[in-house]
């Protein structure tokens, strides 16, 4: 339903900037009736993305399809079949819910059918009850669930979401991300949503991971997990960089670091306790903690792009640790 193929958009320079390559040769197909995550570091190329399967910007070179038409030749055609859900609200917190949809469906002629379609739109919300109340008054996921059942008025086909999750609380994100994929199933809608949190991942059936314009893998949760290994061994030594070496020449183990943390990826499951044990048993005053932990896509992150210092600054953590990824000499 998503045909992207070799997407190349380069930003011009400036007299005080050079020119910059926001996206380089980036193909990826997303199936009809799938639910892809688009993830990577701020700089990773997400939003230039965005902007250009939205319509609001043309790449330098390369082809887009949604829905089998090409977006630069009928993008007429493409419009019908697509809702967006913008990261900034797109809705006027002065006006009631009702009267949000109401205006969303006068603008998309759908003046005779507007009943019929908002009860729709809304059925799966919790606004039922909230349609006279003004938006301001609504919490923050309340007023994400207004977003997207605007959207749902239209009937998309294809629906793209930019970091819809943003400063919602962790029940507030679930909530929404769990509605968002029964709702997708219930449709057969396409669904493309870039998210900077790992959690709302897991819940898609394919993550797509950018790192400075160019796809660095595109699977399955599950698949993409199973890159780093069924566990991973993590140490939080005293001097991290002084363990590294330590792990390298007495252990013959090169690990990655994540903030204060050193990870064993991919250890087999049966050399996991025997190395724990061997590290304390020679070093467990260097060491403040050590465990082994089954990877999750935040260790996918971690692992494919390399480094993840400026994504990190946005992401939530699983720890109040400040967490920034590279990998030890």
């Amino acid at each position: 339903m998503i045909l992207i193929r070799n997407l190349r958009h380069t930003y011009p320079g400036t007299r005080r900037q050079s020119a910059r390559n926001a996206l380089r040769d980036l193909s990826l197909e997303i199936p009809a009736g799938q639910f892809c995550i688009l993830s990577g570091p701020n700089g990773s190329g997400k939003s230039t993305l965005f902007r250009i399967l939205c319509g609001l910007a043309a790449p330098s070179s390369g082809s887009v399809s949604i829905g089998g038409h090409d977006l630069a030749t009928a993008p007429e055609r493409i419009r019908p079949l697509m809702g967006v859900v913008f990261q900034s609200p797109a809705v006027d917190k002065n006006l009631s819910v009702q009267e949000n949809l109401t205006l969303h469906a006068d603008l998309h002629g759908l003046r005779g059918t507007a009943a019929g379609r908002m009860t729709e739109a809304l059925a799966w919300s919790d606004l039922k009850d909230r349609l006279g109340d003004r938006v301001e008054t609504l919490s923050g996921g309340l007023a994400r669930q207004v977003e997207l059942a605007k959207c749902l008025m239209t009937r998309p086909q294809i629906l793209l979401l930019d970091e819809p999750t943003t400063g919602l609380d962790p029940a507030s994100r679930r909530s929404f991300i769990l509605a968002l994929r029964r709702l997708q199933r219930d449709r057969k809608m396409t669904v493309l949503m870039t998210s900077h949190v790992f959690s709302d991942a897991e819940f898609a059936d394919s993550v797509a991971i950018l790192r400075d314009g160019a796809l660095m893998a595109h699977d399955t949760p599950d698949r993409l997990k199973a890159m780093v290994g069924t566990e991973m061994v993590v140490i939080r030594p005293r001097d991290p960089a002084a363990f590294a070496t330590v792990l390298e020449t007495g252990f013959s183990r090169r690990p990655v670091r994540y903030g204060d943390e050193l990870r064993i990826e991919n250890i087999p499951p049966a050399e996991a306790v025997p190395l724990i044990a061997a590290v304390l048993d020679h070093h467990r005053a260097d060491v403040l903690s050590i465990g082994v932990k089954q990877p999750d896509l935040e260790d996918v992150f971690v692992h494919v792009t390399g480094r993840g210092a400026a994504f990190a600054a946005d992401a939530e953590p699983s720890d109040s640790r400040a967490r920034q990824p590279e990998l030890t000499a």
